[in-house]
């Protein structure tokens, strides 16, 4: 089993009211998350991106983070205080150059020892792009063109050193990128930073099984009840569906199910009974969804001012509007009229309020009860084919991850389940991928 810890930024869960909640900013706080994966012994730590202040109604809004730092340098910082675990930055492709971006990651490469990974993501979003200077954006049906002759150029920079330490020139003539000349850094350690990719869409799975070194799916399908397990797609057999289609993809592109990791995101609550697990997973659903959020998040859906709507009364009889633009730097979730007729027939269903049916359709894909429970659970996962290993999202920040490591990972541990020690020093190692093939 793989695991990695993920720190939480954009679309995040953290319940920032609760007093143990510290800053989204101090290096105190990743060095805290950091240190506790790598005594985890988990393969990486992991770090989202958000590149504007998202905006609600004509302004910034205060029910998600604002003010993170910029990835690599939090990780570069990071190397001084880890000596094993795995780096990850989440960088976007469509607001970046491949060749400042291979530097950066080679650097960071470089500085770890061989620990460096990029979650390489896309942007359709045209709000985002008024912060860069090229402005605009890319249409839909560009995003992965673009992502994978990206990732395509850094690796011909990663190799444009041989293995012994020579450098030679490097050209590139694409349809997004043309550019020839000298990179600067050496080739990696690892010999390219692993790539991760989080897209689920078709177009999404396809990159990943022609590029991705792991696939990491981030927010549950929901409908599964707090307190019960569900996976990215919401449910064992559902994981166990995507998996076979993301692996089935990758022999046309010459390339084994063992050469890409599929690690779903989630998030585990503890107890010592399976009720007490329960209640405690309830009631951070209640944390993480309040009054303010779930209009916020039906406001979403619906594209319209609903702020005279009581969160614990019924849902809107309306039809969304369409092509609606009240919420900015989110991307809208697909067909809006059907997903506002799915959020009304289980309300209707199970008597929900706006509040309750919030929490029931967006919790993130979780594990509770107790830990000999949790790690039964996330073992049955592996061994049945509906993940690699799982990124833990803490619902708390930085501490939230200090129970898991202190009472499942010895479990997994005690199963055979899980390593008792790095028996090397790269991510890839870690992974169990082998070191690409030169192609200078």
């Amino acid at each position: 089993m793989h695991l990695a810890a993920h720190f939480p930024g954009v679309n995040n869960s953290t319940v920032w009211a609760d007093p143990r909640s510290k800053s989204q900013i101090d290096f105190s706080s990743f060095e805290h998350l950091a240190r506790t994966a790598e005594r985890g012994l988990f393969d990486f730590f992991f770090l989202a991106e958000g590149l504007r202040l998202r905006e609600h109604k004509g302004r910034v809004h205060d029910l998600d983070v604002v003010g993170r730092p910029e990835s690599l340098t939090v990780l570069n910082a990071l190397t001084a205080v880890t000596e094993r675990l795995g780096l990850a930055a989440t960088v976007n492709a469509t607001f970046n150059e491949p060749y400042e971006l291979a530097r950066r990651l080679a650097t960071l490469d470089h500085l770890s020892g061989g620990r460096a990974a990029w979650n390489v993501v896309t942007s359709s979003d045209a709000f985002t792009g008024e912060n860069f200077r090229r402005g605009g954006y890319l249409d839909r049906a560009d995003r992965y063109t673009r992502a994978a002759e990206f990732v395509e150029v850094a690796r011909k920079l990663w190799d444009s050193w041989t293995p012994d330490g020579i450098p030679r020139p490097f050209a590139h003539r694409g349809q997004h990128f043309d550019i020839a000349g000298e990179f600067t850094v050496p080739r990696s350690p690892q010999g390219h930073p692993v790539v991760i990719q989080a897209g689920d869409s078709d177009e999404g799975r396809e990159f990943a099984a022609a590029t991705a070194d792991v696939v990491f799916s981030g927010r549950g399908s929901g409908g599964c009840p707090p307190g019960r397990h569900s996976t990215r797609h919401g449910s064992l057999e559902a994981g166990r569906s995507f998996y076979a289609d993301v692996k089935r993809r990758m022999d046309k592109y010459g390339r084994t199910p063992d050469d890409l990791k599929i690690m779903p995101g989630v998030s585990v609550v503890l107890g010592d009974t399976a009720a007490e697990a329960q209640e405690r997973a309830t009631e951070i659903r209640r944390q993480q969804v309040s009054p303010q959020n779930a209009i916020l998040a039906l406001e979403q859906i619906w594209g319209t001012d609903l702020s005279s709507y009581d969160p614990d009364g019924p849902l809107p009889d309306s039809d969304p509007v369409a092509d609606s633009a009240i919420t900015q730097g989110r991307t809208r979730r697909g067909d809006t009229v059907a997903i506002a007729e799915k959020w009304r027939a289980l309300s209707k269903e199970k008597g929900l309020s706006i509040r309750q049916t919030v929490i029931e359709v967006g919790g993130r894909q979780s594990f509770s009860g107790t830990a000999e429970a949790v790690a039964t659970e996330l073992d049955e996962f592996v061994q049945r084919d509906a993940a690699d290993g799982f990124i833990l999202v803490p619902h708390l920040t930085p501490g939230g991850l200090d129970e898991f490591v202190d009472r499942v990972v010895p479990l997994l541990q005690e199963r055979g389940a899980f390593r008792t020690e790095y028996r090397g020093a790269t991510l890839r190692s870690h992974l169990g991928l082998s070191e690409p093939e030169w192609r200078g």
